[in-house]
């Protein structure tokens, strides 16, 4: 190699400490695979086993599917497999190698849950490798890899101690900023055991790209400036200049004067601006029948032997075991050309040197013929055994035959759900379902297979959405498969926060579901939680109760009775219904089966997180404990993440607040789990709000957790962020601010009659409410809230209506009353426990007990109120609003807000009633300033 010996050196070191992590990164055509080869061909006294695999450019990916193909040919068919001695675990790799069906353990029982069955998948893959003595594992192109070779390469790099090597190659500008691929390459900073190079190449300088191109002219000296003339055109990028020089040569533009080579004067030279060009050049001066070759090989991707690219190519009309004359003369044609090459992956496999030379040779070809080509490559390959599905849908795509892409794109998502890789599965279903070209009766039975829960991609809904309204516009759906549509169409606006239109497709959908189906009680219970729209309680009950008749009907399976009764049981206690603990008692705590566990953890997890919300914080931590207890020890990793993270915000509520900022940290950067992620943001802004106040980012922040809460219909994000954004207005003297973002929260709270909802965002709404003289306001909201807790046990909600009762009393001036209250919402806080909201109350004890004796102002903070001040309190005596007052002196409303604040905390009030009642009770005992107009002011 020319030019790599420092970069050839640290891969050949870090291999020869096993275990080894090395990635090599650089554009396309740089000399990654070059560099590889040279380091896995160097002497060493026992070569280490190596496995290759290359990464396709499909848009049909396969799970696993470049490593799957690569261990197939070491592998060496299914009678060496089961001579390794693989575990039973190796069951679940039967999707993947279906012929070897016949010499792998029996396929173990299936998992509920996708994430477990992935990595159930990649451990028997892990096992696979160890037991191949494989010691470095070769993955090429991985930007364009699949999700699940990504977790098994993170898979394979977290383990310890590593147990084999891993050289991984890519084109970084090509890798999403979400890609796995990145987490793997921060392992290799972060340091994870044995030995580690990141190489990152560049172009070659101008004396190496001397030594390049000499090397291909029989390593004869090359002029510096003929080699600075390559350099100046081609970056140095080793493929361009090995196109570039075979083209010059075969244009015989390099001449060679006085014993080197030099090129001809400018103006008798044309350097092919792209690799395109030079190849499309080059190709046209071969022969028909080696073009032909050429096009079957850059149509089939892979290396291929040539009887296969004769089939393709159509040079051979035999399928017989002998290759044809023809064929072999063409094939030969291609090598020596320097285009083709004989590929390392088996003995006689044909290939393109690289893979932009192959894109080069597609594009050049007339539509109509590159779509032959493609069907017959799928005609060929569908002789193979086993039939490589991915390729096939690929060729099928490109040959324009929808119907067949459909097919073995159908079957590639089967593979994918089977082995738990939902993320591929959504790309390849999504792909069907939003294909134009399918009809609606192709489309229902693939929404059927749609797992909605792994879609990440807002997008990509939006376009699932489309799609599945245009086909419930065609008339051609039995009502049958219109129903599931509607449902699936109804799950999908459900997870997007519509729960309006959400609602409306499954009402739609249930009557044609098949009454006392699963489907049709699901839809019923989904209905009966208390996130769509506006519906008041009593509608979601409604549902509740007609999904109550079907849910024990003796066709339903254990696990669809476990998750209506669950459903059921969470949608009471969101609702505030006390006889969803009764109903609680009846969940199973059997985990005899995965299917059953999930549910049982899951299970765990809803009441728990309905324990917490009602305010029995006992029983919340107990059982979200357990969650975290069987999700973990089965494996259920999005259950216990979110059993976690429910965890984080009991002890937020409970004061354990030692570590917790650095814990919700971790969860806000949990972009792949938006709720987790979520939930850690909001932790993290209720400490910051309740320890350091905030600034316009932390502002923005809340506003966009409740944008969020609101959107995804998460409703005690959206509740508790408003809260906690309104609290800090309020503090900042900004009233009309917080009552604005407490209003609509408040209206659906109203609206829907659900008052254990109002634990948060009550409070804070009548503090904004007294402040703003809006007393009658108060008083209905507290006597609402007093009806709507009427006969349920939510200490929580029950703590939080003491606090409003306290508010309003210190809102009528009187104080006394006030005092008590607060005494007792304090008392209430603490047998939560609730530390932040008792000391709260408590300040509000001492305020109203010093405003009840009249030691308010100077006494109480030993001040008086400044002119300035005294003036807007003059103003308020006489029932002007802030912007009045802002009118009437010339002063902002922010400045008004604040003096009125200062007059407030002098006097020890919270409201501007409350304000004048101190005021006129400190004019009889000590006069404190002189106002303008001769009024007495304190």
């Amino acid at each position: 190699m020319v030019g790599r010996d420092a970069e050839l050196r640290r891969v050949t070191d870090a291999l020869s400490q096993p275990p080894a992590l090395v990635l090599i990164e650089g554009e396309a055509g740089i000399g990654k695979s070059r560099l590889v080869g040279e380091a896995l061909s160097a002497p060493a006294p026992r070569g280490p086993r190596s496995l290759v695999a290359i990464c396709p450019p499909f848009r049909e990916a396969m799970t696993l599917g470049p490593v799957v193909d690569a261990v197939r040919q070491a592998a060496r068919g299914g009678a060496a497999v089961a001579r390794l001695g693989l575990s039973a675990l190796a069951g679940t790799l039967r999707p993947l190698f279906p012929d070897w069906v016949d010499h792998l353990p029996l396929a173990p029982e299936p998992l509920a849950d996708a994430g477990a069955t992935r990595h159930r998948l990649i451990r028997a893959f892990a096992e696979l490798l160890d037991r191949l003595d494989i010691e470095v594992l070769v993955v090429e192109d991985v930007h364009w890899a699949d999700e699940a070779t990504l977790e098994l390469l993170l898979f394979l790099a977290s383990r310890q101690p590593l147990a084999l090597s891993m050289v991984v190659t890519y084109r970084p500008e090509e890798v999403a900023a979400d890609s796995l691929l990145l987490r793997l390459s921060s392992r290799s900073a972060t340091g994870t055991g044995g030995s580690h190079a990141r190489i990152s190449l560049g172009g070659l300088a101008v004396a190496d790209t001397a030594g390049f191109v000499s090397s291909m002219l029989d390593d004869e000296h090359v002029s510096t400036a003929f080699a600075a003339f390559l350099h100046e055109r081609t970056g140095g990028v080793p493929l361009v200049l090995e196109e570039c020089v075979r083209l010059l040569r075969d244009r015989s533009d390099l001449v060679r004067r006085d014993g080197e080579w030099v090129r001809r004067t400018l103006d008798e030279i044309a350097v092919p601006p792209t690799i395109r060009d030079a190849v499309t050049e080059r190709v046209s001066r071969l022969g028909a029948d080696a073009q032909r070759v050429l096009l079957a090989a850059a149509v089939l991707g892979d290396p291929s032997d040539e009887r296969t690219l004769g089939a393709v190519s159509g040079l051979s009309a035999s399928e017989g075991s002998v290759t044809d004359p023809v064929v072999e003369a063409a094939v030969s044609d291609g090598i020596r050309s320097g285009l083709l090459v004989e590929s390392g992956s088996g003995p006689g496999r044909i290939a393109f040197r690289h893979a932009l030379a192959a894109r080069a040779v597609a594009d050049r070809a007339a539509p109509s013929e590159r779509r032959a080509a493609h069907r017959r490559a799928a005609a060929w390959l569908e002789t193979v055994r086993p039939r490589p599905i991915d390729r096939l849908a690929h060729h099928f795509w490109e040959s324009g035959e929808t119907a067949r892409w459909c097919e073995y794109t159908e079957q590639a998502a089967d593979v994918a759900l089977v082995s738990g890789d939902h993320l591929t599965a959504v790309t390849l279903l999504h792909e069907l379902i939003t294909e134009p070209r399918l009809s609606a009766e192709a489309v229902a039975p693939l929404v059927r297979k749609m797992p909605f829960l792994a879609f990440t991609e807002y997008g990509r809904r939006a376009d699932v959405i489309v799609a599945l309204r245009a086909v419930l516009e065609t008339d051609r759906l039995s009502a049958r498969d219109r129903a599931d549509v509607r449902g699936q169409l109804g799950r999908v606006l459900f997870s997007l926060g519509d729960h309006a239109a959400a609602a409306a497709e499954l009402e739609l959908a249930i009557p044609d579901l098949g009454e006392g189906t699963f489907a049709d009680a699901w839809a019923m219970t989904v209905l009966g939680f208390p996130w769509a729209g506006t519906w008041p309680a009593s509608t979601h009950l409604r549902w509740l109760e007609r999904a109550r008749q079907f849910a024990g009907g003796p066709e339903l399976t254990p696990r669809e009775r476990m998750i209506l009764l669950l459903n059921r049981v969470t949608a009471l206690l969101e609702l505030g219904e006390e006889s969803g603990w009764t109903l609680a008692e009846e969940l199973s705590e059997d985990e005899s089966t995965p299917q059953l566990a999930v549910e049982w953890a899951r299970a765990e997890l809803n009441v728990g997180d309905a324990a917490m919300r009602w305010g029995r914080y006992a029983e919340a931590r107990a059982r979200l404990n357990s969650s975290v207890d069987i999700a973990g020890r089965h494996g259920y990793q999005v259950i216990r993440n979110m059993a976690l993270v429910t965890l984080l915000r009991l002890d937020y509520l409970t004061g354990a607040w030692e570590g917790l900022a650095e814990r919700a940290d971790e969860y806000a950067d949990a972009a792949n789990v938006p709720v987790c992620r979520l939930e850690g943001l909001l932790v993290g802004a209720q400490l910051r709000a309740a320890t350091a106040g905030g600034d316009q980012q932390f502002d923005e922040l809340l506003q966009s957790l409740r944008e969020e809460g609101e959107r995804r219909g998460i409703i005690a994000l959206w509740l508790e962020s408003a809260a906690t954004h309104a609290r800090l207005r309020l503090t900042a003297g900004d009233t009309e601010e917080a009552l604005a973002l407490t209003e609509e929260p408040m209206r659906l709270l109203v609206d829907k009659a659900i008052w254990i909802w109002a634990t948060e965002i009550a409070p804070v709404r009548v503090a904004a409410l007294t402040a703003a003289d809006r007393h009658a306001e108060v008083e209905r909201l507290v006597a609402d809230f007093e009806e709507g807790l009427r006969s349920r046990s939510a200490p929580a909600a029950q703590s939080a209506l003491e606090e409003c009762r306290a508010l309003s009393a210190e809102g009528r001036g009187e104080f006394e009353e006030a005092a008590r209250a607060w005494d007792l919402a304090a008392l209430a806080w603490a047998g939560l426990p609730r530390p932040h909201a008792q000391a709260r109350a408590r300040e509000g004890v001492e305020r109203c007990t010093r405003a009840a004796r009249g030691v308010g102002g100077r006494r109480g903070y030993g001040s008086r109120l400044s002119p300035r001040e005294s003036e807007v309190v003059r103003l308020v005596l006489r029932g002007m609003t802030n912007r009045q007052i802002a009118v009437e002196l010339s002063r902002s409303p922010s400045t008004v807000g604040a003096q009125l604040k200062s007059a407030m905390r002098k006097h020890g009030v919270a409201s501007r009633t409350a304000l004048a009642v101190a005021v006129t009770q400190a004019e009889s005992t000590e006069t404190c300033g002189s106002a303008p107009g001769g009024s007495t002011i304190l």
